[in-house]
């Protein structure tokens, strides 16, 4: 048995797990109809082949109709989830992890205006600032009901095999019986603490009675709202020593409330903040209560990890958000292969993604909640015969797009012309706030050094030095470049974003900042010049600031545009290019509402339209290449090989698109030696996790006739470079 603190079995109530590490409550928005089909059951499947002891599913997995799903949520009140949960436990236990759920009532963090528009209830009157709802005080016939409904979930948890369940009380239903600002009641469930806790007991009581002596039962509280008048450590002491006496099994101790925005994000801390910040409270909580607990806020990395636990702080580890990164975690610290563990880099896409795409999505794994298509390791699956695959660009989409084609067992060669690999993240990671971003790409650097990948930095790499290499697929990786937007695309007095963050503008004082993109590079470029002493004007078309930029980062950056004093313009647009007007500069701006115009004196500009594909080099290998870059979407978005493609395919496509060759002979099939793919930005101006996907996907694309060796490459090649040149 190993003596890795992390790796030793834990007994929790009558269940042992084999390990401390768990994946704590948390909801993918994976669901279908409320239900967790196949896909939320592949994604903890996963986990558990990676050797996770217990993974914990449904973030607030939902026991009543008037508590509706605000975001992807398990039903618990209907007996038709139970054969799902049923799957979803046995394919877990048959890989040796425990299963839990998280239950809950909303209450009021839910939506009036989704479900079955039922009226959101609360311990009384309140209005809900995430979801901007309003509630009716519960009635004695509401309680009874939901009462009820926790029984009914529980029973349903326990039949379908599940181990357990976690009551939710932190921020939903059951709190704001606690929190004086939401409970202004004079009833029985008023006053007193021992009135206060009237209604959770009830709840606690109910699930216990519903499920089996054996089933555990958990409840998820924060012991410390960080609020004058909000929960407090002694307090939370003398509530979890009677829960204890009521049968909950463990604590999943947060710290912090999740009432807005700003509150949520720093429970749930993301990147530019400390690692592990609330461990010395578990550690307290720990020593004073009779019952194990877990915890989970950016524990993102292993050796924090194992801290926690051989210094007593916890008695299991939350590793959530970095089992999303990589949830092989725990086979990998078993295998004593650490180095590969994908670093979680706390960009809390997981999070945002839910509302901006509907699913949760890692920033940049993204064979997460893609289990079905996409593989979590790849397969060294090319024993003979390795293709050699040349990769033009070093940025997220061209590393990813390296590591995989390695791994698998193909002769890799990365053409990079910079200094350093990283693109357009390594420009991003400048911003101190989201620094850690750059482990997005030194895990790759390392990744592809491991498999053997050549990179070569300070390689500008034509057409003709691509078919030098002899390649018989040409990925074309090269990202984009600032777009100056209509009307600037002359030069003129302006900037764009990666100016600010290369510190190429630092001495003016007056600086306008025009965001359409909406997007995090505007954002940085405010914040670095803010900080630097200037005086920023935000502009942008959009009805909020940031539009694309999720509730867990844009209150960091919230903050920066109040206290350092933003002048903020929003629904409004540049309307003309910038002009010099002696030593300064005047914007027009027009109002997209109104059509009013407007003018603002400036000493710079600074643009943001996103990037344009950095195409070149693909449209002059089109022509020659043997499927004239079309892919087959069906097998590239299920990470199958790419079919054969006719050699005539996209001929006079090419050469529309601008691409001519220098001889009017047509291109044959024996001319046709290598195939070409474009990926990331160098096809449209998108995000890191977009790149890194499609790196994957034409990572595990590369087989088919496309890539068997011509019967004589060389001369065909040497045809080619002829006719580039």
């Amino acid at each position: 048995m190993s003596d890795d603190p992390l790796l030793q079995p834990f007994e929790l109530g009558s269940l042992t797990l084999r390990n401390r590490i768990v994946s704590t409550s948390h909801e993918p928005a994976y669901t279908e109809l409320g239900m967790p089909k196949d896909r939320y059951r592949l994604y903890h499947r996963e986990k558990a082949r990676g050797g996770v002891g217990l993974t914990m599913i449904g973030g607030s997995g939902i026991v009543s109709r008037d508590s509706p799903a605000a975001f992807g949520n398990i039903d618990l009140s209907t007996d038709e989830v139970v054969p799902w949960l049923a799957t979803l436990a046995q394919d877990c236990h048959d890989e040796g992890a425990a299963v839990m759920i998280q239950a809950t009532h909303l209450g009021h963090r839910s939506s009036n205006f989704a479900g079955d528009w039922l009226p959101l209830v609360s311990a009384s009157r309140t209005r809900e600032a995430a979801h901007r709802s309003f509630t009716k005080a519960l009635e004695d016939f509401d309680m009874d009901r939901i009462v009820a409904d926790f029984a009914a979930a529980a029973s349903r948890v326990a039949e379908a095999g599940l181990d357990g369940l976690e009551i939710m009380h932190a921020g939903h239903l059951i709190d704001s019986f606690l929190a004086p600002w939401l409970n202004d009641r004079d009833d029985e469930y008023s006053g007193e603490l021992e009135n206060l806790i009237r209604f959770p007991l009830r709840i606690i009581d109910a699930v216990k009675a519903a499920a089996p002596a054996d089933f555990l039962v958990g409840i998820r509280m924060a012991v410390d709202e960080r609020r004058e008048d909000g929960m407090r450590e002694d307090r939370a002491v003398d509530i979890l020593e009677t829960y204890t006496a009521h049968g909950i099994d463990f604590l999943n101790l947060n710290v912090g409330m999740i009432n807005s925005d700003r509150e949520l994000a720093a429970a749930i801390p993301g990147m530019g903040t400390p690692s592990a910040p609330w461990l010395e409270t578990c550690r307290r909580i720990r020593k004073a209560i009779d019952i194990p607990v877990l915890h989970a806020a950016r524990i993102a990395d292993v050796p924090t990890a194992r801290y926690a636990i051989e210094d007593q702080c916890l008695d299991l580890v939350g590793m959530t958000r970095a089992q999303l990164a990589d949830p092989h975690l725990v086979r990998k610290i078993s295998e004593h292969r650490e180095e590969d563990i994908r670093p979680c880099v706390g960009a809390n896409m997981c999070l945002d993604s839910i509302y901006t795409s509907g699913s949760a999505t890692c920033i940049h794994n993204p064979a997460s909640g893609r289990e079905a298509d996409l593989p979590q390791e790849i397969p060294h699956d090319v024993a003979s015969d390795p293709k050699h695959i040349v990769i033009v660009g070093a940025g997220p989409a061209g590393l990813e797009a390296a590591r995989v084609a390695a791994v698998r067992g193909h002769r890799v060669t990365l053409l990079e012309a910079d200094d350093a690999p990283g693109g357009q993240v390594r420009i991003a990671a400048r911003s101190q706030r989201r620094r850690d971003l750059i482990g997005i790409i030194d895990w790759r650097v390392q990744q592809c050094a491991k498999h053997g990948v050549d990179l070569r930095l300070n390689t500008f790499a034509e057409a003709a030095d691509i078919l030098a290499l002899d390649p018989d697929v040409v990925i074309v990786a090269t990202g984009g470049v600032p777009d100056a937007g209509y009307p600037f695309r002359e030069q003129g007095p302006s900037f764009d974003v990666w100016d600010v963050m290369d510190d190429r503008l630092k001495s003016k004082q007056r600086v306008l900042v025009f965001d359409d993109h909406g997007f995090y590079p505007a954002l940085d470029a405010v914040e670095r010049l803010a900080r630097g002493g200037g005086q920023v004007t935000y502009v942008s078309p959009e009805r909020t600031i940031g539009v694309d930029v999720g509730s867990m980062n844009s209150p960091a950056y919230l903050q920066v545009f109040s206290e350092f004093g933003v002048e903020v313009r929003l629904g409004e647009r540049l309307s003309a290019k910038p002009r010099i007007q002696g030593h300064e500069i005047v914007a027009d701006l027009r109002n997209d509402y109104s059509d009013r115009e407007t003018e603002i004196v400036t000493d710079a500009v600074v643009v943001d339209f996103g990037t344009t594909p950095n195409d070149e080099v693909y449209f002059a290998l089109k022509p020659f290449s043997s499927n004239h870059g079309a892919t087959d979407l069906d097998a590239w978005v299920h990470g199958r090989p790419q079919p054969d493609l006719p050699a005539s395919i996209g001929t006079q496509a090419g050469a529309a698109a601008g691409a001519e060759p220098t001889t009017t002979s047509p291109v044959t099939e024996a001319d046709a030696s290598f195939a070409l793919y474009r990926i990331g930005d160098a096809v449209a101006s998108r995000n890191v996790h977009a790149a890194v996907l499609e790196g994957l996907r034409v990572g595990m694309g590369l087989w088919g006739r496309h890539c068997e060796s011509d019967t004589q490459p060389g001369a065909s090649r040497r045809q080619l470079m002829l006719r580039i040149d």
